[in-house]
């Protein structure tokens, strides 16, 4: 789990996915003919079939490795932050949050801890009202503790800003921020290191902005020209208190998930069934789901130029789009497996 602690306490928002990118860069070192970084950013890396094969199928993986997060929008002239939302938050989970401000989105020694709270009255001087009400994004301030000088002299509008998080093991799940989506780079580069032999021509590709409008795989996809597009996400495991049980999405524990549909992609149905007769021969465990609301970078993939087939593996995650993001080792490693195996067997 030691890549995935780097990988999700690497901050790296939509547009400053600089440190995230250099860490999976020396990642895959050595595991890749071909790397490139493209235009906006995105990880295209090629790895050539071992296996002949008269034309072997172009086979692009996409997993973004952008997280939400804010950039500074205002320094008030008390030295607090005001913040712009990079991607979507509930900010019911918001309140008392430690933080990370990141002047320079090459040089960690620069950043800055902080306190991440709404405006506004502490319970013991406010009326039942206001303690009821959920502050907007636009009401909640950081609070740096430095003077005001200091924070003007240190901190630039459109800074990039993270919640500052633990990455840890909580019985068999594995705990932490940003698992939506580093939790799929980590399948993606487990699943090519796994990898012993193939015939299909594999394109790997560690996407940007996927968090503000899938962006990064619509221009990769249009440079790789894929035959066949797997996207690689997490996705809604509400199997929790309180969620009726036709709304769970998926079951953690249950095995990695095969997207049917979301609201931007339905799923190939041959590679659909593809995936699971190779699960079911491997012994790989998995299930079918549906995403009501929400998509992933497939559904880019599947329209750029003249269109590929595509499909979404996911992986079941509790409490997604928040500071303690939960998946079950064994759907992680379910996920890894089977696109090992679906590599291995794609011509």
């Amino acid at each position: 789990m030691k890549l995935l602690k780097e990988l999700t306490t690497t901050p790296g928002i939509p547009g400053r996915e600089h440190r995230v990118r250099q860490l999976i860069l020396e990642q895959i070192n050595g595991l890749f003919e071909e790397i490139q970084v493209d235009a906006m950013g995105s990880i295209i890396a090629v790895k050539k079939p071992t296996r002949s094969s008269p034309k072997p199928l172009r086979v692009m993986l996409a997993a973004h490795m952008d997280q939400i997060g804010f950039m500074v929008k205002h320094i008030d002239d008390k030295g607090f932050l005001r913040i712009n939302s990079v991607g979507g938050f509930d900010t019911r989970n918001l309140f008392a949050r430690m933080c990370t401000v990141c002047p320079d989105v090459h040089n960690s020694k620069t950043d800055l801890k902080g306190v991440l709270n709404p405006g506004g009255k502490p319970i013991h001087i406010s009326d039942p009202q206001e303690q009821k009400k959920i502050p907007e994004v636009n009401e909640l301030t950081v609070d740096l503790g430095l003077p005001l000088e200091q924070v003007r002299k240190r901190v630039k509008i459109g800074d990039m800003v993270v919640l500052d998080a633990p990455a840890q093991q909580v019985g068999k799940t594995f705990v932490s921020q940003c698992l939506d989506n580093r939790v799929a780079c980590w399948i993606a580069i487990r699943a090519i290191e796994k990898l012993r032999s193939h015939s299909c021509e594999i394109y790997c590709v560690f996407t940007v902005q996927e968090e503000v409008g899938i962006r990064g795989a619509e221009t990769s996809a249009f440079s790789v020209k894929p035959d066949i597009g797997i996207g690689i996400d997490t996705t809604l495991c509400v199997d929790t208190p309180g969620v009726p049980e036709d709304m769970r999405t998926t079951k953690q524990g249950g095995g990695a998930a095969l997207t049917v549909m979301d609201s931007s992609t339905i799923s190939d149905l041959d590679l659909l069934e593809k995936f699971e007769s190779i699960a079911k021969a491997k012994e790989i465990p998995y299930q079918r789901s549906i995403l009501t609301r929400g998509g992933t970078d497939s559904a880019s993939i599947q329209r750029a130029g003249p269109g590929s087939r595509v499909l979404t593996l996911s992986c079941p995650t509790r409490y997604i789009h928040t500071v303690t993001e939960m998946v079950h080792l064994d759907d992680l490693y379910a996920c890894c497996s089977l696109l090992t195996a679906y590599l291995s067997l794609e011509k």
